[in-house]
C-alpha cells in the first residue's frame, strides 16, 4: 500500500476534521430537506464510531460508504416527489397488467394481485413475509461476507448494487407508477402525498402481532415508485455475484430467496408482474453497464482500483 493511501485511513487532525465536517453537513442538509429524524443520528453515530474505533472498522465503514450514499439519496427523494415532474401512471398500468397477465377467476379477469388477495393462505402469508424481510439484510450480509473474503469483489458488488438503484431512481422520475394496493384502496384517482401501505404484508404483521412491515413502509420515500421493482432487482445481483464467486450451495439459498421475493412482490400487492420484470431487467442492465465501465472506461477502472487500496 502506498503512503498516500495509508495516510488516508489513519487518525490524524485532517481525517478527524473531515469526518466531523461531513457529519455536520449531512445532519444539517437532512434537516433542511426532509426534517429531523432519529435515524439520521443513528447513521451518523454508526459511521463515526466505526471510523474512529479501529483500523479494520475504519476500512469497513469506508467500504460500506457506498451503501450509505445510496441510502442518503433514497431518503432525500422525499424532498423531491417524482409525481411533481411527470404524470403518475395508475389506470394504464393496471389495464396493461391485466391485459398481459390477467387471471380468469369466477367469470372475471383479475390481475395476479387481485387473484392472490382472494385466494391467499396463512402459511403463504408467513412465508411471503419472511422472504420480503430478506430484501435488504441478504444483500448487506453478502456484502459483509465479500468484504472479508475478497475486497475487490466486494467493491464490484457494491458499485453494481448502487448503479442498479440509480437506474431504478431514474425510471421512477421518468415513469411514476402506482402500486397495485393503491388501486385497491384509491381506485384510479391520483392523491399526492399518499402514505405508504403494508398492503398484503399486513397479514404477516397481524399473524405475529407485530408492526414490522408497518414501521418499514411508514419510512418509504414515495409510494409512486413501483416501476421497476428494486425489491426484485436486489436478489438478482446477489445471485449473480454469488455465482461469480462460486459459492456453491449458498447460491441455491440465494435463488430460493430471489424467487420468493419475486412472488411476494405480486402476492402482497406491492408490485405488478410488469414491475417485477422491469426490476429484473434493471438488474441485468446494471450488471452489463458496470462490466462495460470496468473494462472500457479507464477512469472508472482507476477509481475502483484506488478505492480498493483504501479498504485493503
Amino acid at each position: 500500500m502506498d503512503n498516500a493511501v495509508s495516510d488516508c485511513i489513519k487518525i490524524n487532525t485532517r481525517s478527524v476534521a473531515t469526518v466531523l465536517a461531513i457529519t455536520v453537513f449531512y445532519l444539517l442538509l437532512s434537516v433542511l430537506l426532509v426534517g429531523f429524524k432519529s435515524d439520521q443520528l443513528v447513521l451518523a453515530g454508526i459511521f463515526n464510531a466505526a471510523f474512529f474505533l479501529s483500523s479494520i472498522s475504519r476500512k469497513f465503514i469506508i467500504g460500506f460508504s457506498i451503501f450509505i450514499v445510496y441510502w442518503i439519496i433514497f431518503d432525500y427523494m422525499k424532498a423531491f416527489p417524482n409525481y411533481n415532474y411527470n404524470t403518475v401512471h395508475i389506470a394504464d398500468l393496471y389495464n396493461l397488467e391485466k391485459h398481459l397477465f390477467g387471471v380468469h377467476f369466477n367469470g372475471k379477469l383479475l390481475t395476479a394481485n387481485e387473484y392472490w388477495r382472494i385466494n391467499g393462505k396463512t402459511w403463504i402469508d408467513v412465508a411471503a413475509g419472511i422472504f420480503y424481510l430478506c430484501w435488504i439484510p441478504v444483500p448487506l450480509a453478502f456484502a459483509g461476507f465479500l468484504f472479508f473474503k475478497n475486497r475487490r469483489q466486494f467493491l464490484y458488488f457494491s458499485l453494481t448494487f448502487v448503479l442498479i438503484n440509480f437506474i431504478g431512481f431514474i425510471v421512477y422520475y421518468l415513469y411514476p407508477a402506482a402500486p397495485p394496493w393503491y388501486v385497491q384502496y384509491n381506485g384510479f384517482i391520483f392523491h399526492a402525498k399518499t402514505p405508504g401501505n403494508t398492503a398484503g404484508l399486513a397479514k404477516f404483521d397481524n399473524y405475529f402481532h407485530r408492526g414490522i412491515f408497518k414501521s418499514i413502509y411508514a419510512k418509504g420515500s414515495n409510494v409512486f415508485a413501483a416501476m421497476p421493482s428494486l425489491h426484485s432487482s436486489y436478489p438478482v445481483v446477489v445471485l449473480y455475484y454469488g455465482i461469480k464467486n462460486r459459492l456453491g450451495l449458498i447460491n441455491i439459498f440465494f435463488a430460493i430467496v430471489m424467487l420468493g421475493i419475486w412472488f411476494t412482490a405480486v402476492y402482497a400487492s406491492h408490485h405488478y408482474i410488469i414491475d417485477v420484470l422491469a426490476g429484473i431487467l434493471s438488474a441485468t442492465v446494471g450488471i452489463i453497464i458496470f462490466n462495460l465501465l470496468l473494462t472500457r472506461i479507464n477512469f472508472f477502472k482507476t477509481f475502483v482500483e484506488k478505492y480498493e487500496k483504501y479498504i485493503s
